[in-house]
């Protein structure tokens, strides 16, 4: 597979790698991010952007319309409803689709204060009732649920430093103390000095791997004694319909300059005959 018009899928900083390496082959791609903040996120990278939340029937005439004939998602890990949605495009157009995961982090051993568990109900049946203040390091979607959830704690959420995302935040009741606006990753020392301030009974956090920061979240825990929750990611589902599933930015690349010495053979093919 050579493909001439390749759709991306992730507002991500692994998408915006993507991408890149993409254009160095001088492979055609267009980009497809679902909010603001994953448009800011790639707009350094100059090429044709969708922006906003695609349904099925959208991202299908999408495909169709402008002949894309290869898809690669490479969304967030945690981005479910995107994942199922860009299968049920492809299963109705026939169009390819290869999915980049991220890799599971790995160098964080097992400890007494860490706690891996599989949703954010189970995360929040896992607080006691002595652990009052709770750090979410998780992002700003699922926050009306871990409102819901965690009603009776104090909640510190750190998200990004959008006017939109910080007035979602007010709007479920967080005081501008409980409000940490900032754009990561984060480093450990970064980390650490947070939660020494805030001084949180338990972090929750997702396992988002080494461009997620999961390392640098986690380590500060330990260190400070501070319990963690670590939400797990979604299973793979779909693996059995990508063409291909990898793990590894390097393989991508591979997999890239494969295609482009394919169509410059191709080509002194074509002039050949």
């Amino acid at each position: 597979m050579s493909p001439d018009h390749v759709l991306v899928f992730g507002g991500t900083s692994d998408a915006a790698i993507l991408c890149r390496m993409l254009a160095q082959c001088r492979i055609r791609y267009t980009l497809s991010v679902a909010t603001p903040t994953g448009l800011a996120a790639v707009q350094s990278l100059g090429a044709p952007v969708i922006q906003g939340r695609l349904d099925t029937a959208t991202m299908s005439s999408w495909i169709l319309t402008h002949q894309v004939d290869c898809v690669i998602d490479a969304a967030h890990p945690y981005a479910q409803q995107l994942r199922e949605t860009i299968v049920a495009a492809s299963l109705k157009t026939g169009c390819p689709v290869i999915r980049y995961e991220r890799p599971t982090p790995v160098d964080v051993d097992a400890h007494p204060l860490l706690t891996y568990v599989r949703s954010i109900a189970e995360a929040c049946e896992r607080i006691t009732p002595q652990q009052q203040n709770v750090l979410l390091t998780t992002g700003s979607k699922d926050l009306a649920r871990f409102r819901q959830l965690l009603s009776d704690k104090t909640l510190y959420a750190r998200v990004l430093p959008t006017s939109e995302v910080v007035a979602e935040c007010e709007s479920l009741g967080l005081s501008y103390a409980q409000i940490i606006a900032m754009k990561g990753p984060f480093s450990a020392a970064m980390n650490h000095a947070l939660y020494d301030m805030i001084q949180p009974d338990v972090v929750i956090t997702k396992e988002s791997g080494q461009a997620g920061g999961f390392t640098e979240k986690v380590e500060p825990c330990l260190s400070l004694g501070i319990p963690c929750i670590v939400i797990q990611r979604p299973p793979l589902n779909f693996v059995t319909h990508y063409v291909e599933t990898l793990h590894d930015l390097d393989a991508c690349e591979a997999l890239f300059r494969s295609w482009q010495q394919k169509e410059s053979f191709d080509e002194k093919s074509t002039i050949s005959d």
